[in-house]
């Protein structure tokens, strides 16, 4: 929550009150100018307060709405044609999930990530809820369906994520939460099976996120850079 977008209006208008108070009692005593010259002035500055709120709901709700967290880091190095280490570096979430590293082999072009994503309706992400995400699994990919069908396949299981309303005092997992309040207050948009993939290099870097409607890879050095934007490239 951005609450101290908030700071500014509520001062402002508190000041906005005060003056219109003033100039109301002014007015009841016969200073008329006066009165009328601070109850316009108090007047103003709730306006201000109200065009202040105005942009703070807006900056709000669009930073809550593109608001997205780390999921892994992602890095490959070649061991032979069609043939890659990739190393998946999670990053610490807190006592119960501390970083976590590992090593997968994988055959293929690309790389692919999946996870169980819990999806929030705009509203309830606008109030706070980020969207939760278990992962599934990671494997490898080829760019022809023809090998993607006949050559050699890798896919490995992959545990870890971010299920639980953290901004709580206390401990909740959303999954749940959201399964035993759902028919009370429907805050859950769809729980879905989201996934990204990016082509495999030599020492290419990629970073995976949470966005608040799924999972999204980006190239973190030159090499996946190099990677995205050239080695992608039509397959006859």
């Amino acid at each position: 929550m951005v609450w101290w977008w908030w700071i500014v209006p509520v001062v402002v208008g508190l000041i906005g009150v005060v003056l219109l108070i003033r100039g109301l009692g002014a007015l009841f005593k016969g200073r008329i100018f006066s009165g009328f010259l601070v109850g316009a002035g108090g007047a103003g500055f709730m306006a201000a307060a109200l065009i202040a709120s105005l942009l703070a709901l807006d900056v709000q709700t669009y930073g809550r709405l593109t608001y997205e967290r780390p999921v892994a880091m992602i890095q490959t190095r070649q061991l032979g044609p069609q043939y890659f280490e990739a190393t998946v570096m999670q990053p610490d979430r807190g006592e119960h999930a501390p970083a976590v590293t590992n090593l997968y082999p994988l055959h293929g072009d690309e790389w692919r990530i999946e996870a169980q994503v819990l999806k929030w309706k705009p509203w309830a992400n606008v109030l706070g809820l980020d969207a939760q995400y278990r992962l599934d699994r990671l494997s490898g990919r080829y760019q022809s369906t023809e090998q993607e069908i006949n050559a050699p396949r890798s896919v490995h299981p992959l545990t870890g994520g971010d299920t639980s309303l953290t901004w709580l005092p206390w401990k909740i997992s959303a999954w749940d939460s959201a399964r035993r309040y759902r028919k009370y207050v429907d805050a859950v948009d769809t729980l879905y099976g989201g996934g990204a993939y990016m082509p495999m290099a030599d020492g290419a870097k990629y970073e995976v996120w949470i966005t608040q409607s799924g999972l999204v890879a980006r190239p973190a050095n030159d090499a996946a850079r190099t990677a995205s934007s050239g080695g992608w490239t039509e397959v006859e």
